[in-house]
């Protein structure tokens, strides 16, 4: 079985003009939500071997606040510019190209490509976890989803199972 992980990053500043997109910064609710989505991802035994991060400054500092409340053995970590606002399909590419060895995958990225993947590739799942994944896929969102294959290149539309969707919201909630 493989788990695909996708995590938006958390939320960014935007009160700083001269920055491109690429290089905006977490705002202070952002450095806030990111540990406590990590805390929430070791308690609910969310391990990733592997994370690709967009090498936007926003991802690489929700990653940076998300990996210290990880349970050990730290993940592998890539860091790659061309995740970037990339489209679901060139996604979706990059996962089919990934090693079997790595059977739980974590992206850390963007919107609209986590949530359009994360509901073409449900098909099943918590009614509820669904609908709210199929609503709306808030920073810092978190989408875990299984698939019954051992191969990457089988992970299709329709293929997976929702397991988590956790949201900082409901994290506060839960508080």
């Amino acid at each position: 079985m493989l788990t695909l992980s996708l995590l938006r990053h958390a939320k960014s500043a935007w009160d700083q003009d001269t920055l491109s997109d690429f290089e905006r910064p977490l705002a202070d609710r952002g450095r806030d939500a990111a540990p406590k989505m990590g805390r929430a991802m070791k308690a609910a035994g969310i391990r990733p071997s592997h994370i690709y991060c967009s090498g936007a400054v926003r991802t690489r500092q929700t990653l940076a606040l998300v990996l210290p409340e990880l349970a050990p053995p730290p993940p592998t970590v890539t860091y790659d510019d061309g995740l970037y606002l990339c489209p679901p399909l060139t996604m979706l590419d990059r996962i089919h190209k990934m090693p079997v060895t790595d059977t739980h995958i974590l992206f850390v990225g963007h919107n609209p490509c986590h949530h359009i993947l994360a509901v073409e590739l449900a098909n099943a799942g918590d009614p509820e976890a669904l609908r709210l994944a199929a609503n709306k896929f808030p920073t810092c969102g978190l989408a875990v989803l299984t698939f019954k294959t051992n191969d990457w290149r089988d992970v299709t539309p329709g293929t997976g199972t929702l397991t988590h969707f956790i949201t900082p919201r409901g994290l506060s909630k839960s508080a």
